[in-house]
């Protein structure tokens, strides 16, 4: 379902907004993401009222735009190097994003099975797709094989001898790359950091040596890439370049041991803006990489996810009622945390903006809450807000990443619709669930 808006929107754009908003690069200049236009939030070259009319609330809006000029800003400042950017699905692993993305240049990173079907169904070729995550199974273990994606990162020595054992009974050889943990803190929050001793990811540097020999051994593994992730939203380039110089001098250590290892994965972890943060430059990690690699030749291979996709999206709601209480001004939303989980689930931060942009600053502080009933269901607290009038449509900034992939049908709320805009046109690229859709696959037994 795909739709072109021909109301007059070629000209007068007015200054893009400070998070999701980037140029085009066709020859008009027209802004991309979410910018004000006379006054009131668009979308490229959308209106955000016109697709809430449309569709209802709550939604999930992106530009297609944003998120094409987010994968060529990377692409271009790797160019010259062998670099190869896999997208990770779990950021948002809507088909049509992914197919978005692989179209620009990227690949796929994924963390489970059907992650990897998902890629594979959204075009992306299975020799740019990357298997990650703690607990492989059997299962996906032989999906990834008989599949022959690039390679399959190594968490664990029982994760290695189980791809070993699988990879034995397919009479096939496991092309692996061993994820490193490189005891590096990144500043970013505890829950999201990956890179310390002690967290559950990658093998310690001093455990490293009984895989290495298991590998030697067998002849159902290759080693061909050494990997290493950090954490997630670090917007500062110190820790990025602290732990990529520990893993490239591992690297090129074995190397001369392992003829085979050709690929350095860094991973990502590549911070945006969600309020006043300066998202991590492209170019500044390139020469971070420059100065880590020096003029030493290797294939990297990057895993943003965020990155790619978090300020180009929005979650459009509307408000319901709003109550005071205890002095506590309270404004009730038809999204909750089923709908946009990562403020209950880290405090996260969103920008929430009118889509009718108001005069002057907003000055009314508030508790922005949904219907769900438990006292987790907030997305902000004492925020200061515009006033707002029942069925009045907010949005919050920077929801493309981590947002619909992790809704819910708790309290069996509609799941939100998703619908992707780019230029002018608008696709609704996934449904919204309510009433009996969101129990239409459960089974009631016979005897009941």
């Amino acid at each position: 379902m795909t739709k072109t808006v021909t109301m007059a929107t070629a000209t007068n754009f007015i200054k893009p907004l400070a998070a999701g908003a980037a140029r085009a690069a066709n020859s008009d200049e027209r802004p991309v993401g979410f910018h004000d236009h006379n006054g009131e939030l668009w979308v490229d070259q959308v209106p955000l009222s016109a697709i809430a009319a449309e569709y209802g609330t709550p939604a999930y809006v992106y530009s297609g735009g944003f998120i094409r000029s987010r994968v060529t800003e990377f692409l271009s400042a790797f160019e010259g190097r062998d670099a190869l950017f896999c997208y990770a699905l779990k950021a948002n692993h809507n088909l049509a994003i992914i197919r978005l993305i692989a179209n620009a240049g990227a690949g796929a990173d994924t963390v489970s099975g059907g992650e990897i079907e998902r890629a594979l169904a959204a075009g992306v070729a299975p020799g740019k797709i990357v298997l990650a995550g703690v607990a492989k199974g059997d299962d996906e273990i032989a999906l990834a094989l008989r599949h022959g994606i690039l390679q399959l990162n190594i968490e664990s020595m029982p994760e290695l001898e189980r791809i070993n054992a699988v990879a034995a009974s397919m009479g096939k050889t496991a092309p692996i790359a061993i994820r490193i943990n490189p005891d590096v803190a990144a500043p970013t929050l505890a829950k999201i950091s990956t890179g310390r001793k002690g967290d559950k990811f990658g093998i310690p540097l001093d455990e490293l040596e009984p895989a290495l020999g298991l590998i030697e051994q067998s002849p159902h593994l290759e080693l061909q890439g050494l990997h290493l992730h950090i954490g997630s939203q670090i917007n500062a380039v110190e820790p990025f370049e602290r732990a990529y110089a520990r893993g490239a001098d591992m690297f090129f250590g074995l190397q001369q041991r392992f003829p085979s290892l050709t690929r350095l994965d860094f991973g990502g972890g590549f911070g945006v803006r969600y309020g006043d943060e300066e998202p991590l430059d492209p170019q500044a990690l390139r020469q971070v990489v420059d100065r880590v690699l020096g003029g030493r030749p290797c294939r990297l291979v990057f895993e943003p996810g965020r990155s790619f996709v978090a300020e180009a999206g929005v979650m459009l709601a509307s408000m319901i009622y709003e109550k005071s209480s205890a002095g506590r001004r309270f404004v009730i939303l038809d999204a909750g945390m089923n709908s946009l989980i990562r403020p209950a689930l880290y405090d996260a931060h969103h920008d929430i903006r009118p889509i009718k942009l108001a005069g002057g600053e907003p000055n009314q502080p508030a508790d922005i809450v949904g219907p769900i009933c438990e006292s987790t269901d907030f997305f902000a607290r004492d925020r200061k807000l515009h006033e707002l009038q029942r069925g009045e449509i907010v949005a919050f900034m920077s929801a493309g990443a981590y947002g619909a992939v992790m809704t819910s049908d708790y309290n069996s709320r509609p799941s939100p619709a998703e619908v992707l805009v780019d230029g002018d046109q608008i696709a609704l690229i996934k449904r919204r669930r309510a009433g009996a859709d969101l129990f239409r696959d459960e089974i009631v037994p016979d005897w009941l």
